[in-house]
Protein backbone atom coordinates (compact mmCIF):
# COMPACT_ATOMS: atom_id res chain seq x y z
CA UNK A 1 0.00 0.00 0.00
CA UNK A 2 2.96 2.30 0.05
CA UNK A 3 2.29 3.69 -3.55
CA UNK A 4 -1.20 4.76 -2.77
CA UNK A 5 -2.27 7.91 -2.51
CA UNK A 6 -4.17 8.74 0.88
CA UNK A 7 -7.64 9.13 -0.61
CA UNK A 8 -7.06 5.22 -2.10
CA UNK A 9 -5.83 3.85 1.26
CA UNK A 10 -8.86 5.81 2.71
CA UNK A 11 -11.06 4.36 0.06
CA UNK A 12 -9.49 0.60 0.68
CA UNK A 13 -9.97 1.11 4.76
CA UNK A 14 -14.01 1.95 4.16
CA UNK A 15 -15.01 -0.66 1.76
CA UNK A 16 -12.88 -3.47 3.67
CA UNK A 17 -14.99 -2.12 6.65
CA UNK A 18 -18.53 -2.12 4.75
CA UNK A 19 -20.48 -5.73 2.92
CA UNK A 20 -20.55 -4.98 -0.52
CA UNK A 21 -21.06 -1.31 -0.95
CA UNK A 22 -21.79 0.47 -3.83
CA UNK A 23 -19.51 3.28 -5.22
CA UNK A 24 -22.20 6.02 -3.97
CA UNK A 25 -22.25 4.27 -0.48
CA UNK A 26 -18.71 4.71 -0.53
CA UNK A 27 -18.78 8.54 -1.56
CA UNK A 28 -20.92 9.12 1.07
CA UNK A 29 -18.73 7.70 3.57
CA UNK A 30 -15.84 9.66 2.82
CA UNK A 31 -17.86 12.91 2.28
CA UNK A 32 -18.56 12.19 5.85
CA UNK A 33 -15.08 11.81 6.91
CA UNK A 34 -13.46 14.91 4.60
CA UNK A 35 -16.57 16.96 5.31
CA UNK A 36 -16.76 17.93 1.83
CA UNK A 37 -17.89 17.31 -1.58
CA UNK A 38 -16.03 14.01 -3.53
CA UNK A 39 -16.50 14.09 -6.80
CA UNK A 40 -16.90 11.33 -9.28
CA UNK A 41 -14.34 12.33 -11.57
CA UNK A 42 -11.94 11.55 -8.54
CA UNK A 43 -13.83 8.70 -6.57
CA UNK A 44 -14.23 6.14 -9.91
CA UNK A 45 -10.98 6.49 -11.70
CA UNK A 46 -9.26 5.97 -7.86
CA UNK A 47 -11.30 2.70 -7.16
CA UNK A 48 -10.55 1.15 -11.23
CA UNK A 49 -6.69 2.00 -10.39
CA UNK A 50 -7.58 -0.43 -7.41
CA UNK A 51 -9.41 -2.80 -8.89
CA UNK A 52 -6.99 -2.51 -11.60
CA UNK A 53 -3.72 -3.29 -8.75
CA UNK A 54 -5.70 -6.34 -7.61
CA UNK A 55 -6.78 -4.63 -4.03
CA UNK A 56 -10.36 -4.98 -5.00
CA UNK A 57 -12.80 -6.77 -6.73
CA UNK A 58 -15.64 -5.18 -8.32
CA UNK A 59 -18.83 -6.90 -8.48
CA UNK A 60 -22.04 -6.17 -10.44
CA UNK A 61 -25.11 -5.48 -8.10
CA UNK A 62 -27.70 -5.11 -11.08
CA UNK A 63 -27.60 -3.53 -14.41
CA UNK A 64 -26.49 0.03 -13.09
CA UNK A 65 -24.80 -0.73 -9.90
CA UNK A 66 -21.33 -2.33 -9.09
CA UNK A 67 -20.16 -3.12 -5.98
CA UNK A 68 -16.74 -3.09 -4.07
CA UNK A 69 -14.88 -5.63 -1.74
CA UNK A 70 -11.26 -6.10 -0.75
CA UNK A 71 -9.42 -9.34 -2.09
CA UNK A 72 -7.50 -11.17 0.03
CA UNK A 73 -4.63 -9.29 -1.08
CA UNK A 74 -6.21 -6.16 -0.43
CA UNK A 75 -6.89 -7.33 3.16
CA UNK A 76 -3.50 -8.20 3.37
CA UNK A 77 -2.01 -4.99 2.58
CA UNK A 78 -4.45 -3.37 4.90
CA UNK A 79 -3.47 -5.77 7.83
CA UNK A 80 0.41 -5.18 7.04
CA UNK A 81 -0.20 -1.33 6.72
CA UNK A 82 -2.18 -1.19 10.72
CA UNK A 83 0.75 -3.32 11.52
CA UNK A 84 3.10 -1.08 10.15
CA UNK A 85 1.20 2.09 11.48
CA UNK A 86 0.77 0.27 15.16
CA UNK A 87 4.72 0.88 15.53
CA UNK A 88 4.44 4.26 15.46
CA UNK A 89 1.34 5.16 16.71
CA UNK A 90 0.93 3.15 19.55
CA UNK A 91 4.97 3.14 20.32
CA UNK A 92 4.88 3.59 24.57
CA UNK A 93 7.50 6.75 24.98
CA UNK A 94 7.73 6.25 28.44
Amino acid sequence: MFDLTGFQRDLMYVIAGMDKPHGLAVKDELEEYYNKEIHHGRLYPNLDTLVDKGLLDKGEADRRTNYYVATRRGKREIEARVDWESEYINHDSS
